[in-house]
């Protein structure tokens, strides 16, 4: 039996593993952190590409995925609903896909506190050295280890994430927590709200318990806000401390007067109902908004997936569903030609990296407005009718 090593152990990691297991490979999943992942409350839109691949894997698509949501809807400052769309999707979170996709791979091939530190192939296998001396061989290497990922950094170094110039403000309140009023309004919808130059959009998913029963749910917000990279990010990442933290903070370390300037400004900017989500939410937290484009995604016998290939700005929706994709391709590929690993990773990045590209393009696209870009194009994007349409929608690319 051939034998794949995924290095990261994320949604996309374990979904190229889940795929390469039934396609008939030996799997291994090496995860840098050494304890179980946690999503801090990211919610994910689903589309068809994602379920493909969840019915490959086996993994039931019942009630308890996520929270099926039929309406869009655009709020102004003042609360009033401006336009709607008919358009049903169903949202689930990181935690409850990790939690599928972990129950689907067979624990003792999945190992803790592995960080890659360096790679060797050669015609008949590849070999993944790991800090403290640890190696592992295979016949084919999978970096599925994420934007700031070092399978890529040490074959792709010149292909390196760009700061689009604002971040994404995350978070979960609990359903019961909000006022009746509020609950009504935004319990079975996707929200939207566009104050000058950001944009905040509200929707329902599983809770902390991943359970979808009505009670059990959480309203999850992401709120797009400019952040200077020299000025403004510092000043949100350092920790109370006078600690500067590079790309991100742990949430529990955001300072608390950070979190009542966001509250505040819900208040100013917000229509009401939205506003209420920010101040209910537990543990607010942000993740600065990235673009990265590979140039190759096949190197020999190293593939790279996810988001160790391309990073799309989030208002496409396809984060999860693009690692999914790719997930499939490269099993479809392997499959073709199982004892020629090369022109089988050759293969699938023909098959994936327009693609890839495209989704990346299209965010761009969609947040150029946000960006600080001043075209009609970019405005017209930015519009309460435009982002319903838009925003996070299934297309062909």
């Amino acid at each position: 039996m051939p034998r794949a090593l995924v290095i990261g152990g994320s949604l996309a990691g374990l979904l190229s593993a889940n795929l390469l297991l039934r396609a008939g490979w030996g799997v291994e999943v090496f995860e840098q952190s050494s304890a179980e992942l946690t999503g801090r409350g990211a919610g994910i839109i689903s589309h068809p590409e994602l379920f493909e691949a969840l019915s490959r894997i086996g993994i039931p698509l019942d009630d308890s995925y996520g929270v099926d949501v039929p309406v869009r809807a655009t709020h102004d400052r003042g609360g009033a609903t401006i336009a709607t769309l008919a358009l049903r999707q169903v949202f689930t979170t990181w935690g409850r896909l990790h939690q599928l996709l972990r129950e689907a791979f067979p624990r003792d091939g999945y190992h803790f506190g592995a960080t890659f530190a360096r790679l060797a192939q050669d015609e008949h296998g590849v070999t993944a050295h790991f800090a403290g001396g640890a190696t592992a061989r295979g016949e084919l290497l999978v970096g599925a280890d994420g934007v700031r990922s070092s399978v890529r950094a040490q074959l792709a170094p010149a292909a390196r994430p760009r700061y689009a110039g604002y971040v994404g403000w995350r978070g979960l309140a609990e359903e019961n927590a909000l006022t009746p009023a509020t609950h009504r309004e935004l319990i079975d919808r996707f929200i939207f709200c566009l104050p000058p130059r950001e944009m905040m959009l509200c929707y329902p998913v599983a809770g902390f318990t991943n359970s979808t029963r009505p009670g059990e749910r959480c309203l999850n917000f992401v709120w797009y806000r400019p952040a200077h990279e020299a000025h403004e990010l510092p000043h949100l990442c350092t920790d109370a401390d006078g600690r500067r933290h590079d790309i991100s903070i742990p949430p529990p370390l955001i300072r608390p007067e950070v979190l009542a300037e966001l509250r505040h400004a819900a208040r100013e900017w917000l229509s009401p109902q939205l506003a209420e989500v920010v101040r209910r939410t537990r543990q607010p937290f942000f993740q600065p908004i990235y673009d990265v484009e590979s140039a190759r995604m096949a190197f020999g016998r190293v593939a790279l997936a996810g988001d160790a290939a391309f990073v799309a700005r989030p208002h496409v929706g396809m984060g999860v569903t693009k690692g999914a994709g790719d997930g499939m391709a490269l099993a479809d590929s392997l499959a073709a030609t199982p004892d020629d690993v090369p022109s089988a990773l050759a293969r699938y990045e023909s098959r994936r990296r327009r693609f890839n590209a495209a989704v990346v393009a299209h965010g761009r696209e969609l947040g150029a407005w946000l960006e600080g870009q001043t075209t009609p194009e970019a405005r017209r994007h930015h519009t309460p009718a435009a982002v319903l349409a838009e925003i996070a929608v299934t297309r062909d690319y």
